[in-house]
Formats: C-alpha cells, sequence, structure tokens
C-alpha cells in the first residue's frame, strides 16, 4: 500500500513536471514568433544588418525569460541594436504581453549569441583551407 502511494506521488509529479516544460516550451516559441516579428521590422529602421532571435530560454515558473538574438553586421550597428533592445525592454515587453495568454508577463532579459558568427566563421576558415588544398 505504501509503495503503491509513493508511486502514484512520483507520476503525478512527473506529469506535472512534463506539463510544466512543455508549456515553457510554448510559451517560448509564441515569444520568439512575437518578438521576430515584433522586432526585425523595428530595427531594420535603427540599424541595417541582418537580425535574428535564435531562441528563448525561459525559467520553470515562467517569471524570467532570455531572448537570444544573433546580428550580422558592423560592430557599430551591432552596438545600436544592443542600446535599442535595452532601452525599449520594458515597452517590448509590453507588446509582447499584448499577444500571450497568460497571467503573469515574463520579465526579459536580450543575450547576444555569437554561434552565428562563429559557424560563418568556421566555414570561412574551412574553405581557406580547401582553397589552399585545391591550389597545392
Amino acid at each position: 500500500m505504501c509503495e503503491s502511494t509513493a508511486l502514484l506521488h512520483y507520476m503525478q509529479a512527473a506529469g506535472s513536471m512534463m506539463r510544466q516544460f512543455k508549456r515553457s516550451q510554448r510559451l517560448g516559441g509564441q515569444i520568439l514568433r512575437d518578438i521576430s516579428l515584433l522586432l526585425e521590422r523595428d530595427l531594420a529602421d535603427v540599424a541595417p544588418g541582418m537580425l535574428t532571435f535564435t531562441h528563448v530560454k525561459l525559467t520553470n515558473d515562467l517569471q524570467h525569460a532570455k531572448i537570444y538574438y544573433s546580428f550580422l553586421g558592423t560592430q557599430e550597428n551591432r552596438r545600436l541594436v544592443e542600446e535599442y533592445l535595452a532601452r525599449e525592454k520594458w515597452r517590448i515587453r509590453s507588446r509582447i504581453g499584448k499577444q500571450l495568454r497568460v497571467r503573469n508577463i515574463p520579465e526579459i532579459e536580450f543575450k547576444f549569441d555569437p554561434s552565428i558568427e562563429e559557424g560563418l566563421r568556421i566555414e570561412q576558415l574551412l574553405n581557406e583551407i580547401n582553397s589552399e588544398n585545391t591550389q597545392e
């Protein structure tokens, strides 16, 4: 009897964690879509370059969201994008909140994601190595 009760509690807790995980995944995906549509147009006027929002990490309690972005362009334009995101964070959060169906809108924080830049740099290095090998 005691073992079955413990098993039941374990199964309920596991189910609750799975629902929470799926909910945070769904909410993160929705935030990513909404912010991409909302800001990629706005930021094209601020700083020319290629802006991509790559992913969103939400805390388990859905109270905080880190929004990762990549920017391909000049260092000056990247700085302008960073300043814009920092300055407009509260307005952006408000605009996203109008799209979400949640009781509490997560606090947002923008983080630069260097993975696309690094991938392009690695591809360039591989191309240079390949061209050197074909010349020999």
